[in-house]
């Protein structure tokens, strides 16, 4: 029926909308014989029209009403709307294109639910579903496209107990494929596999491991199936890794590693697992790389940091450079603390040699006074225990007459005093004070023992040549390029190479720089360094014989 509305709006009605919406899904009373998507279409029917009184001033409104019964759907229309959908389903799993458009498919589903028959497109869904898995199962490699874009408005009608047509696909999948054992476990050992390989440093595809463990998380058996044994190959890849990394790396390329594999894990986490694995999984690394590991990887820390110490203390204590004995003491005292009376034993070991020696060289001292042992060298002797101090490789060298008669006279000395002990020089810790006279002054030169033999070279000639220096001095050749490197080409250049360069080479000659300036007096020329990697590890693997007793001769001379 129509009635007047004083309503001034000629806005259409929400319910005008509605009513327009159905038109394609209705039957009136009346007949028609016009219809759209194999539903008949309403014809319009008004009982009576408002009057207009002209003059009056007011307007008249038109109102529609929806009509008080729900219109009947056509006999055939389910029938004819399940072929369509059951259609374009079997196209999607064939994979051949299908006939509908989706908004003819989506407009099908959403009728049928508007009349209650969910129910039934729900069970007939799933029966088609089914007939597919059982014939194309042992095709099925990864997780199957299911067509959710035609469903997409039935998730919102939920009929009872039924789940949405999205649940019920993965109900499909879980109960026919993945819960099957062989699958399962051909699908997480492939996922473990690949995820072993990234570990080692090979490129996988993440974005597939992604999919797969998201599939897994969507079927509620993440944990039972994946979490539990992708843990228990963690534990396994890591406790191998922990057990090489101890055997191969030193201590800090041994943490640097761990810290990026750590991190690596942690990226692992972002790109594809869940976030509740990330806690297990660092508990399990650090456990492996730390937990079983710290005692080998402590133990080796403190060999590398003792072995360091040791060596520079050592150069502290040899070349007089300490800046405070009582700070070197006090050092000492809390590594004590800290890493126990066994750690700092030999430390401790190197400041007494350090003070008997002192007392040696007074009592040295008396006995040249006694014996009237003629010389105008001064000779200073550190006597060293070799198990308190590094190792270090003896050097057989060609010492100038007068010095080998002080290292005689020094023998007898001490071997009268300590028989049955052994004496070994250390040249390569010698050093000398060398006074020396240029035509623009005297210097004092500090250097090694090594560069004195060289430079007392240049009081019997005016120019040698490398094998000439060599046969003299007895030093092996790489280490005699570095001294005379240091005495030629660095920045006190008390000889002159010809021809000029950097490095020493076969055939070059080597002058006394008579024009030598400097505008200090005292001038250290420093030994070119060697890389001190390879002669670290030695101080570690060479074991030393404890009754052994190294002589550092420090000499002062002039040339």
């Amino acid at each position: 029926m129509a009635e007047e509305d004083s309503f001034s709006s000629s806005a259409t009605t929400s319910q005008e909308q509605e009513q327009l919406e159905n038109r394609n899904l209705i039957v009136p009373s009346v007949a028609a014989d016009h219809h759209t998507d194999d539903l008949t279409e309403a014809s319009t029917t008004l009982s009576g029209f408002a009057g207009v009184k002209l003059g009056t001033g007011s307007v008249k409104k038109l109102v529609i009403r929806n009509f008080k019964d729900k219109p009947l759907i056509l006999e055939n229309y389910t029938e004819e709307a399940w072929q369509k959908l059951k259609e374009a389903v079997q196209a999607i799993q064939n994979n051949t294109s299908v006939q509908y458009s989706l908004e003819e498919l989506y407009q099908s589903v959403k009728n049928l639910c508007s009349y209650n028959l969910s129910a039934n497109l729900y069970k007939q869904l799933k029966q088609l579903c089914e007939q597919h898995i059982r014939a194309e199962i042992h095709q099925l490699r990864e997780y199957p496209f299911f067509p959710f874009e035609l469903f997409i408005f039935c998730p919102i009608f939920y009929i009872g107990f039924f789940c949405c047509f999205r649940d019920m696909g993965l109900e499909l999948f879980k109960s026919y494929i993945i819960c099957d054992q062989n699958v399962q476990s051909r699908t997480i050992d492939g996922i473990l596999l690949l995820i072993e390989k990234e570990r080692n440093g090979e490129m996988i595809d993440r974005c597939l491991i992604q999919r797969l463990l998201s599939m897994l998380s969507d079927l509620q058996i993440y944990q039972v199936s994946f979490e539990n044994k992708f843990l228990e190959e963690t534990n396994r890849f890591y406790a191998a890794e922990g057990r090489k990394l101890v055997q191969k790396k030193e201590i800090p390329g041994c943490l640097y590693h761990i810290k990026n594999l750590l991190e690596e894990e942690v990226d692992r986490v972002r790109a594809y697992l869940s976030l509740n694995t990330q806690k297990l999984l660092i508990a399990i690394v650090e456990k492996q790389l730390l937990g079983e590991h710290l005692s080998a990887v402590l133990q080796k820390g403190k060999d590398v940091f003792e072995a360091f110490y040791k060596k520079d203390l050592a150069r502290r204590l040899l070349l007089g450079k300490s800046a405070s004995v009582d700070a070197e003491k006090s050092m000492l005292s809390k590594l004590k603390q800290e890493c126990g009376t066994a750690f700092t034993n030999k430390l401790q070991g190197m400041f007494k040699d350090m003070e008997l020696s002192k007392d040696i060289m007074i009592q040295l001292k008396q006995y040249m006074q006694n014996q009237n042992i003629p010389g105008n060298i001064e000779l200073t002797v550190s006597i060293l225990t070799t198990s308190f101090w590094p190792t270090y490789i003896p050097k057989e060298i060609q010492l100038p007459p007068e010095m080998e008669r002080l290292q005689e006279n020094f023998r007898n000395f001490y071997l009268s005093k300590h028989s049955g002990r052994k004496l070994q020089w250390q040249s390569t810790l010698g050093h000398c004070v060398l006074k020396a006279e240029f035509k623009k002054g005297k210097k004092e030169l500090q250097v090694t023992l090594f560069q004195t033999l060289v430079l007392l070279m240049f009081n019997e000639g005016d120019h040698f040549s490398l094998e000439e220096i060599k046969m003299a001095t007895g030093l092996e050749d790489r280490e005699l390029r570095r001294t005379l490197q240091s005495l030629a080409c660095g920045r006190a250049r008390v000889l002159i190479k010809n021809p000029k360069g950097k490095d020493v080479e076969d055939g070059d000659r080597f002058f006394c720089n008579e024009e030598f300036n400097h505008k200090l007096f005292k001038i250290k020329i420093n030994q070119i360094q060697e890389k001190e990697t390879v002669f670290f590890f030695l101080f570690i693997l060479i074991s030393v014989n404890t009754s052994t007793l190294w002589c550092i001769v420090s000499r002062t001379s002039s040339f």
